[in-house]
């Protein structure tokens, strides 16, 4: 596993696992008694891209295209879990889905899509052919 990002230090993010936990948090509160929608959103983000960072390496990097959130519950005053799923690591870009929830995995609070540009490093050129003789 690889170190968390500092903004994943200000929302107090661990690692259970495969599975990334924000802690609740009086900060986090947006509405009263709800968790502010700027950090579910922050939450899956970060999550996504530290399991992309894992699952690529540390030599590539990882610029966010877009992230669209939907959000399906109220983010209550509680702990937040959340899971990633990498549906495409290719060349040049990556597509991972997050999702976050609090009472159960089949009752997801949000959900993040995430594209992602891919910048790896250059390849040393190729040898050139043996010259035909």
């Amino acid at each position: 596993m690889i170190p968390l990002p500092p903004y994943a230090a200000t929302l107090g993010l661990r690692r259970d696992g495969e599975t990334f936990v924000m802690p609740f948090d009086p900060g986090l509160i947006g509405a009263p008694e709800r968790l502010h929608g700027g950090s579910i959103a922050g939450f899956l983000e970060v999550a996504a891209i530290v399991a992309l960072r894992e699952r690529l390496g540390a030599g590539v990097a990882i610029k966010p295209v877009n992230v669209t959130v939907d959000y399906l519950r109220v983010g209550l005053m509680r702990d937040t879990f959340a899971a990633v799923e990498i549906t495409r690591a290719g060349r040049r870009v990556a597509n991972l889905r997050a999702t976050a929830w609090q009472d159960g995995r089949d009752r997801p609070i949000a959900t993040a899509t995430i594209n992602a540009l891919l910048e790896r490093p250059a390849e040393p050129p190729s040898p050139p052919p043996p010259a035909n003789r």
